[in-house]
């Protein structure tokens, strides 16, 4: 809980915890009091571990029952707790500035979107209910300011009254504060006022000719010392952009750049925003350009009018892209904003999720993709925070030099980097050909292409190539039979047209493709989309090739008056067709079903030929467990040796699993606390306890110890949920066997589908066969053929865009990998072996199924990556998320949160 920091004659209370910063002394006896005229706010802290608002006033001036408070972006208060009062006897220190502590979203904005109706402002108001001051963070100097507006926290002194724009956002770590006359970005001074540069807040001086060289435009820090100002300067243009929305063009300084370029300089390169000469210049010219310096999201520009640019007679010196190393962190990144640069080292595709929306590809500096640091430890750790901290400082967009929106515009542009010829997949590495621009626009850095990239310029244009990891079946895992689990991702039989009320998605033509709403089916929307979703799949589940095939989202046939396995045998039939043989059998659905069931449900299929089931499935009918989740599904199978006969000392137990998903939550524990394990978690613990239960009754009641857990838990690796397995004795095989993962979202990577194996002894737990369950496994594997492939690729998408990427193969048949597990080698005693049985399992999450909205309860939260030990995470994305959009809050960056543009398709 946050306290107030005051400054009292008796002693100064530091309350802005966690930041370790120098406080001014407090003063030993109070001056007289100042008039409230001479108080202005001098500090605003957002970024920080503890926000604060600090104000400038003389020492000793009384501030006993003033309020201080912070709007969010709409200008009410968000809660009672964004406000705070100064209890009696509370006064201005010697150092002439007073912090306080009080709550300030990250809701901020800059450039021309900040039009008075989008950023955070802080305010201070007297003990008689006089506003003193109102700032709000970012905006434009001079330009319309946040307007407080009514709600029941909102103090009367704001209501109605209009913020000033400080022009000015915070880097990660750093404050705004207003430093000789001009906000600022700067490390934290709570209680102390800033020294100041001692210019005064006058520009640099301008060379003979009247230019200001770009390099003092930019300045050392993360905006322009000369924001508000009109500068003339001069550079060589380098990336154009007439079309696509971004209107403009980088000018960068002649001659500079390349190999010898100092460390940490000020940036020679700069963003000139002008839809109305843009269309005037071309790459190479030099050109002279007058406006007025601003930051638009972030990043510096120059907004030049009709008249403000001149084209430049005397020859150039060419400009260098910068070869080296493409640095982490928002400081070294700083110093090359709006510049030219080839880095000369590969970068990892750490997620491709915006590819066919925004045509972005999030990149990775360093080794691997970007892990959700819940996958790799415990939430809420320190490792897990200095985790997600290095993932932001790796993180970098490759962008396609256009704002457009594939979805809703452009439809017959082909999208750019994608083909089905050279895929771009998360973990894949990205070698540049060609000089990018380094831009920052919606809280991330960015790669721009010197001119705007389509599918039918990327010969010319593209400036990577991407190497190609597919593979085209799983990697061997040995043993006698194998395991795999399978999302299905929505796999209706039931479609859309055959139904009322349902309202769909549609392709560029208008012709529906997938269930939107409306109705209870929720995949595809007729038999022609049908057919495409079920060729996908029946390709991945024949080349996987398992035993067993635990699947996950599959329709629950009886929601549609029918059996409750008809799509399921429909599935197989398809499978079988494929085969050209009875290669597969379903697990029929148990006589005792619960009354209560979902649309979507789990369910078995398997090889007759390798192994025989045992007895009747058993679903665990635990409505107070599983009231919001789909019920586990146990069948106990034997393995058949070479003349087909059925080895009943090797019987194992299957359950098949579907946990409640990371999107919603409801009751105590439910919240999403931010700990990283998204909502629903206390129910998602409280499954896995009753899972542990029933596995051990169908432990007993086959007398096997061999009992192995399947399917998609919405869990990552060292969450919560999972430590009940652990506790219990299971080990989770992917994460020991194998480096990889099976989920990639918000552009981490890491597991929410898992392949537990029991390990407890026969001592603990009584007769069974010599090996435990984990050490019958003869290998893994996580078959990489959905979670890292694009979006675009999937059924779901056909004919969205001229450029149709859907093919009838295995590549994004779901958005969750397989997980495959060998069992039992040849001589029964366990460990590797180089045997030729494949086995694969994937899972699904609730994850904006497939992001048509069609999955239950849409929304795997968050990132992902192995536990202990294992290769790095992915994925990112402009500012958006999946369906709908999402109100961004990044914690690192270059300027706060902002509304996420990525939704719908």
């Amino acid at each position: 809980m946050k306290v107030t920091t005051i400054m009292s004659s008796a002693a100064a209370i530091s309350l802005v915890a966690g930041l370790s910063l120098p406080l001014a002394p407090a003063t030993a006896a109070p001056a007289p009091d100042a008039a409230a005229d001479d108080v202005q706010i001098s500090e605003i802290a957002y970024t920080v571990d503890s926000d604060f608002i600090e104000i400038a006033a003389d020492p000793g001036t009384d501030v006993s029952g003033w309020t201080f408070g912070s709007v969010t972006r709409g200008g009410s208060v968000q809660a009672q707790e964004y406000t705070t009062t100064l209890p009696a006897n509370s006064t201005v220190g010697d150092s002439g500035a007073l912090a306080v502590d009080v709550p300030i979203t990250n809701s901020v904005n800059s450039g021309s979107a900040a039009d008075g109706s989008y950023g955070a402002s802080a305010f201070a108001i007297d003990e008689t209910g006089t506003l003193i001051d109102f700032e709000q963070i970012g905006g434009v100097i001079g330009g319309k300011g946040v307007t407080g507006a009514k709600n029941t926290f909102t103090p009367a002194a704001v209501i109605g009254q209009e913020a000033t724009p400080t022009g000015a956002t915070a880097a990660s770590g750093q404050s705004i504060q207003l430093i000789d006359g001009t906000w600022k970005s700067a490390a934290p001074t709570p209680n102390a006022l800033p020294e100041g540069d001692g210019d005064g807040g006058e520009d640099p001086g301008p060379d003979p000719e009247g230019l200001t060289p770009i390099a003092d435009i930019q300045g050392t820090t993360d905006s322009s010392p000369l924001q508000g100002k009109t500068v003339t300067t001069r550079g060589v243009v380098t990336a154009a952009y007439p079309e696509g929305g971004l209107n403009g063009y980088y000018i960068q300084t002649p001659g500079t750049g390349g190999a010898d370029r100092e460390d940490g300089a000020a940036s020679d390169g700069i963003f000139v925003y002008s839809p109305d000469t843009v269309a005037d210049i071309s790459i190479d010219d030099h050109v002279e350009v007058t406006g007025t310096v601003s930051e638009h999201y972030g990043q510096t520009q120059i907004s030049v009018s009709a008249s403000g640019l001149e084209t430049v007679d005397e020859p150039a010196e060419a400009v260098k892209p910068v070869e080296d190393a493409f640095p982490a962190g928002d400081e070294k990144r700083e110093s090359l904003e709006g510049m030219l640069v080839q880095p000369s080292e590969s970068l990892t595709v750490a997620d491709n999720y915006n590819t066919n929306t925004y045509g972005e590809v999030v990149l990775a500096t360093g080794d691997g993709t970007l892990p959700q640091p819940t996958d790799v430890h415990r939430p809420a750790t320190p490792e897990a925070k200095a985790l997600e901290a290095d993932n932001l400082e790796r993180e970098v967009v490759l962008d396609d030099g256009s704002t457009v929106n594939f979805v809703k515009n452009d439809k017959d542009v082909p999208l750019p980097y994608l083909s089905q010829d050279a895929p771009v997949r998360v973990g894949a590495q990205a070698t540049f050909t060609s000089p990018v621009v380094l831009g920052f626009d919606h809280e991330k850095w960015r790669f721009q292409p010197t001119t705007r990239l389509t599918g039918t310029n990327a010969e010319a244009v593209q400036p990577t190539t991407f190497t190609d990891t597919r593979t085209d079946a799983p990697e061997a895992v040995g043993g006698q039979v194998s395991l795999a689990s399978f999302n299905v991702l929505n796999y209706f039989t039931t479609t859309g047209d055959q139904l009322s009320g349902c309202q769909y998605y549609d392709d560029r033509e208008g012709n529906h493709i997938t269930v939107r709403s409306g109705c209870d089916a929720r995949g595809a929307a007729n038999a022609e989309s049908l057919k495409r979703q079920e060729t996908k799949i029946v390709t991945a589940i024949n080349k996987l090739d398992t035993s067993v095939v635990s699947l996950m989202e599959i329709e629950n046939s009886a929601a549609f008056g029918k059996d409750r396995d008809d799509a399921l045998a429909t599935l197989v039939k398809r499978l079988n067709e494929a085969a050209g043989t009875q290669k597969w059998d379903f697990v029929e659905s148990p006589s005792a079903v619960p009354s209560d069931e979902d649309v979507i449900r789990t369910a078995l299929i398997y090889q007759p030929a390798e192994v025989a089931p045992q007895n009747e499935s058993t679903i665990l009918d635990d409505q107070d467990a599983f009231s919001n989740a789909r019920e586990p599904l146990s069948q106990a199978f034997a393995p058949k040796d070479d003349s087909g006969e059925v080895e009943k000392d090797k019987t194992f137990v299957t359950i098949t699993n579907h946990f409640k998903s990371k999107g919603s939550g409801s009751g105590p524990g439910n919240e999403d606390s931010g700990d990283g394990q998204g909502a629903s978690n206390a129910d998602r613990v409280k499954q896995a306890e009753a899972l542990v239960g029933f596995a051990g009754d169908q432990q007993e009641a086959t007398s096997s110890d061999l009992v192995y857990l399947l399917g998609d838990f919405n869990s990552y690796t060292q969450e919560d949920p999972m430590q009940v397995f652990y506790e219990a004795g299971y080990k989770d095989i992917a994460a020991e066997k194998t480096d990889e993962s099976t989920y990639v979202y918000g552009s981490r990577t890491g597991s929410l589908d898992h392949v537990l194996a029991l390990d407890a002894s026969d001592e603990a737990h009584g007769a069974g066969t010599d090996a435990t369950a984990f050490d019958s496994v003869t290998g893994a594997d996580v078959w990489n053929i959905n979670s890292v492939e694009s979006l675009a690729l999937e059924y779901s998408r056909f004919n969205y865009n001229i450029a149709d990427l859907y093919a009838p193969d295995q590549f994004r048949a779901s958005d969750h990998d397989p997980v495959v597990v060998g069992l039992f080698d040849s001589s029964d005693e366990g460990g590797d072996d180089d045997g030729n049985s494949e086995a694969g399992a994937a899972d699904d999450s609730d994850a904006a199924s497939s992001a048509d909205g069609a999955g239950d309860d849409a929304n795997a939260d968050g990132s992902s990556d192995h536990p202990g030990g294992k290769n790095a995470g992915k994925n990112g994305g402009k500012n958006g998320n999946h369906w709908g959009s999402r109100d961004g809050d990044h914690p690192g960056g270059k300027n706060a949160g902002k509304n996420g543009r990525h939704n719908g398709w």
